[in-house]
């Protein structure tokens, strides 16, 4: 997994002890050079100073991907700044999002469920927009984060907003699978068991089944490698 001349952009790297700074050091340390972008500016600064302190080829952007026009002028400022690639970008990793329980579908708040979609299924789809032109470009590669609850099998009570914006975003990286194939961009996704993040650690039961940070990214890396060159349209469930 060589990502040495390889621009890859990483959404949601934003808080210290996140999925995404992991994700971002493990494509850093193969190689690539990488466009980090989260919604709060001094968040995703300091996780880019931290790489570049390191060594790495790093730049942070700030956005607020749930909206269309902002994501299509943050894909605008990251192929200019990395105007070496020629316009090319070699993988978009979506890991910007959010879980939130809405209780039982009756009690839950219309407000809660739409948030839910907004920074899950809205911020996926607005990324894929914006990064299209560019993803074709580079024969490139999506990887999206989806839930274990929106598989079969998986368990929703209490998620109804959460595993419906989640589902949703399946549909997508399904959709992109088949429509961009002609054009040599594969899309895949991965659904973890609660990763052990920080604020998962703060929020959830200490009985709670966790997923690694590190077998997280090595997984996302292998599906923005070369070496799933013929891999699309599929979710990668991690337990």
């Amino acid at each position: 997994m060589d990502f040495r001349d390889k621009l890859v952009v990483i959404t949601g790297v934003g808080r210290a002890g996140q999925a995404g700074e992991v994700i971002a050091r493990t494509f850093a340390e193969r190689g690539a050079t990488l466009a980090l972008m989260d919604l709060q500016q001094a968040e995703v600064e300091a996780r880019a100073a931290t790489l570049v302190s390191a060594g790495f080829n790093v730049t942070a952007h700030v956005a607020n991907l749930s909206d269309a026009a902002a994501a299509t002028a943050a894909a605008a400022e990251v192929v200019a700044e990395h105007s070496q690639f020629g316009g090319a970008v070699h993988a978009v990793i979506c890991a910007a999002g959010g879980f939130g329980a809405t209780g039982p579908v009756d009690a839950s708040d219309p407000t809660a469920w739409h948030k839910q979609f907004l920074i899950n299924l809205d911020t996926a789809y607005a990324t894929t927009r914006a990064f299209l032109p560019a993803l074709r470009s580079g024969g490139g590669s999506l990887v999206y984060f989806v839930s274990t609850a929106s598989l079969p099998g998986g368990k929703p009570a209490g998620l109804a907003a959460y595993t419906a914006a989640k589902s949703g975003v399946i549909a997508l990286m399904n959709a992109v699978a088949a429509d961009e194939v002609d054009h040599g961009v594969r899309a895949n996704a991965v659904a973890p068991v609660a990763i052990r993040t920080a604020a998962n650690l703060a929020d959830l039961s200490d009985k709670t089944k966790y997923v690694e940070r590190e077998s997280v990214a090595e997984v996302v890396a292998f599906l923005a490698s070369g070496a799933a060159r013929n891999v699309t349209g599929q979710v990668i469930r991690l337990t």
